[in-house]
């Protein structure tokens, strides 16, 4: 005769199911035990291995309602077999396969140089073209307040700005200092150079050499690295080790994202 075993758990106090995800890799989740986040990089045997922004890694065992997926409790399984199609883009957001570019919006968000322009689109393109938001750059931010003033920023045509070396006292917190409308955000890194912004690690570099004042700096750079003298040769090999959010310093990604935010604010 077949036994019955019935559930006999309260209703309210059983686990309502949850979604099962495949942990395919750059999926970005947080492990709910101990917080830590980050994007999946391996998925074997029963575990994940996450890699946070700072490029540490933990391995988690993938248990039931073991993670957070974009603040909503799930559980990862193991991918099905097969070419995976990107779940995020360079930047980690979710990625929307096919969606088209949105009509330019009448704001902007400006940059100092060519260099910044192409790192920006590198991690960053998917997102601003789903956004309608144009990057351009300045060659410098000399004349600043006029340029600022010619574009007539309004609530409805912002103006994101980022500046290099952004820091007390230099002549680039002098100068956007200047700027006073509440339709502009400017902010800055740290950084002599956008290059710097780059994770040596990803360059394959122990450090960013530090350059004698007076110097230029990307060929002191060079110079210092036994690159040849050619700062534009460097620059591209600098880019290609660029693949997305993760080879970048934290100090830039959170300064485009807010410029991101701002320009397209309702």
């Amino acid at each position: 005769m077949r036994s019955y075993n019935p559930d006999l758990t309260p209703p309210w106090k059983r686990s309502a199911p949850v979604p099962e995800v495949p942990a395919e890799v750059d999926l970005v989740v947080e492990e709910v035990s101990t917080g830590f986040c980050g994007a999946v990089i391996r998925c074997e045997a029963g575990t994940v291995t996450l890699e946070d922004r700072f490029g540490k890694h933990r391995v988690f065992p993938m248990d039931p309602r073991g993670f957070l997926l974009e603040g909503k409790v799930v559980t990862l399984v193991r991918p099905a077999a097969g070419p995976a199609r990107p779940s995020r883009t360079a930047s980690g957001s979710v990625a929307v396969p096919g969606a088209r570019a949105r009509v330019a919006r009448a704001g902007r968000i400006y940059v100092e140089g060519r260099h910044d322009a192409e790192l920006v689109e590198r991690v960053w393109g998917d997102d601003l073209r789903i956004e309608g938001v144009v990057v351009e750059y300045l060659e410098g931010i000399d004349d600043l307040p006029s340029i600022v003033a010619e574009f007539d920023p309004a609530a409805d045509a912002r103006l994101g700005i980022l500046v290099d070396h952004l820091v007390p006292g230099s002549k680039e917190s002098r100068i956007a200092a200047q700027v006073t409308s509440p339709d502009v955000l400017i902010v800055g890194h740290p950084y002599i150079d956008v290059w710097e912004a780059v994770k040596p690690s990803s360059v394959g570099i122990p450090a960013w050499p530090a350059v004698p004042r007076g110097q230029d700096w990307k060929t002191g750079v060079c110079h210092a690295l036994g690159w040849p003298q050619n700062t534009g040769a460097a620059w591209q090999h600098i880019l290609s080790k660029v693949h997305s959010y993760k080879d970048l310093e934290p100090s830039l990604l959170g300064r485009v994202e807010e410029l991101i935010d701002f320009v397209t604010a309702p």
